[in-house]
């Protein structure tokens, strides 16, 4: 079989007061590289994996283009077309092919263009015909309708949050589309809409036995799938919202049922999401009275991994303010921050100005007189299962009261204690430590961690569901509407 191989998306978060350019594509990966001869990262690894596959089953793969992006606002519509449009040239180029396989992310929105994954598997669908197969692989925090349903034969989310499924949910996409073209298998698939907005954390023992069940329902014969899409609430669609999707072997009584059955138990979580939030003197107070440490602080609301700008001082202010010492924080984005301290060099002490820069969710700039500890050049931390993710230029400032803080030139959230070790920094030393990320970080920070706090401040990635106003959005969604099964208001501003 010839098998036809790309990547294309990003999570767009339509608050982010970023535009998502061909630089944000660069800086992540932008690429027509051979996936084969690079190191493992969460973007390639679809790709890779389908090379595996393919290779110890003696069938061929024509690569296309490789192109992620940090998450930000919507894509700039030149932009994607441009993206997409070689993807498509490199399809046609390739002559006929068996077999479709695509990483898209589920939550890509361009200008112009609500719903790119449809788009791109659209025009895919009028290149390649009915015959050949289209296995999709998508992150959970998508937005799903039936519109990509009917163009791809197999569409598989990852289970866990962190994702640290993603080879193996490439795996199943490639199984599943070489049985479909193959006519071993007729998938079907069957979608239920949830209604609910929120964060599925699958470190949580109620969401876990949510996953254990998905895992149970593939069990039953006739079933060839079953994904949770958690969505994405910061996207401004009307496709937005937790759904459940299950594909059966040409069963679709089967797959409605279960779908169904699978979104009343997602349902059934909405009064147990969220609750972990503590405010920001709470979540300080609880680490300081508390025995040892370190004691992990996540800055959810500035998660760049959600589109956020990764420069919010809201939580490091307080910090401040309260003269708090024995910290270590990190990462904050500011460019030209790093560019003064790396000029400036490890020793020096400087007054510098950091953070604060892109908007009202950014807060104020900060103002400290400080001692550059560490400076490193092109640095990298490792991401999910010790994949690599960039930092860019990173420098280490210590502050007053052995307050330690780690700026960065490449926007990107934290996700392992090497985010600050590289530099110098010594974890187990301090009292707390507070980063930037959702979710990401827990797989690796609490096996050292005394306890995780997870911080309601302000920001882009507002974690209270309440405060997010949508102009797109017209169905009833929970917590906006108590019983959005029921006729209720649409959630516009």
């Amino acid at each position: 079989m010839k098998i036809f191989v790309a990547t294309l998306g990003t999570e767009t978060n339509s608050f982010s007061p970023l535009p998502t350019g061909l630089q944000t594509f660069r800086e992540l990966v932008l690429t027509r590289e051979d996936m084969r001869e690079q190191p493992d990262t969460f973007v390639n690894l679809p790709v890779k994996t389908w090379f595996a596959c393919a290779d110890s089953d003696g069938h061929e793969v024509v690569q296309s283009l490789i192109a992620f992006a940090q998450p930000a606002g919507p894509t700039v519509r030149e932009v994607y077309e441009g993206l997409r449009d070689q993807i498509l040239d490199d399809l046609r180029a390739a002559g006929p092919v068996d077999v479709v396989l695509l990483f898209l992310h589920g939550a890509m929105i361009a200008q112009g263009y609500e719903d790119c994954e449809s788009d791109i598997v659209e025009q895919i669908r009028r290149i390649v015909g009915p015959k050949t197969s289209i296995g999709v692989e998508l992150d959970l925090h998508c937005h799903l309708d039936e519109r990509l349903l009917e163009v791809a034969d197999v569409v598989v989310l990852f289970k866990e949050y962190p994702h640290t499924d993603v080879a193996e949910r490439a795996r199943e996409v490639y199984r599943l589309s070489l049985a479909a073209r193959e006519g071993r298998i007729r998938p079907v698939m069957r979608l239920h809409d949830c209604r609910m907005l929120g964060f599925w954390r699958t470190s949580q023992p109620i969401v876990r036995r949510l996953v254990d069940h998905m895992i149970e329902m593939e069990q039953v014969p006739g079933v060839l799938s079953v994904s949770f899409a958690h969505g994405f609430p910061y996207g401004d669609t009307e496709r937005v919202g937790a759904k459940t999707l299950v594909i059966t072997d040409d069963d679709p009584n089967l797959a409605s049922r279960l779908a169904s059955e699978l979104g009343q138990n997602v349902w059934a979580t909405r009064h147990h999401i969220g609750e972990e939030y503590v405010s920001i003197d709470e979540g300080l107070d609880q680490a300081l009275t508390g025995e040892g440490g370190p004691y992990v602080l996540a800055d959810s609301a500035d998660n760049a991994g959600g589109g956020a700008a990764g420069d919010s001082t809201f939580v490091l202010r307080r910090i401040l303010d309260r003269g708090i010492g024995n910290i270590a924080a990190a990462g904050y984005w500011d460019p030209n921050a790093v560019r003064i301290c790396m000029e400036a060099g490890v020793g020096a002490i400087l007054n510098l100005r950091f953070g604060g820069k892109c908007g009202p969710a950014s807060g104020d700039p900060i103002d400290l007189r400080v001692t550059v500890r560490g400076c490193r050049r092109d640095m990298w931390q490792s991401g999910l299962e010790g994949l690599r993710a960039c930092m860019g230029d990173s420098v280490w400032i210590e502050a007053e009261n052995g307050v330690d803080i780690v700026l960065t030139s490449t926007r990107t959230q934290i996700y392992g204690p090497d985010a600050y070790t590289q530099l110098g920094i010594d974890l187990l030393s301090k009292k707390i430590v507070l980063l930037k990320s959702t979710q990401h970080f827990y797989a690796a920070f609490a096996p050292i961690a005394k306890e995780v706090f997870y911080i309601a401040a302000p920001g882009t990635t507002e974690t209270n569901m309440l405060k997010l106003r949508f102009t797109n959005v017209k169905r009833p969604l929970w917590p906006h509407v108590a019983d959005p099964y029921e006729n209720g208001q649409a959630l516009s501003a």
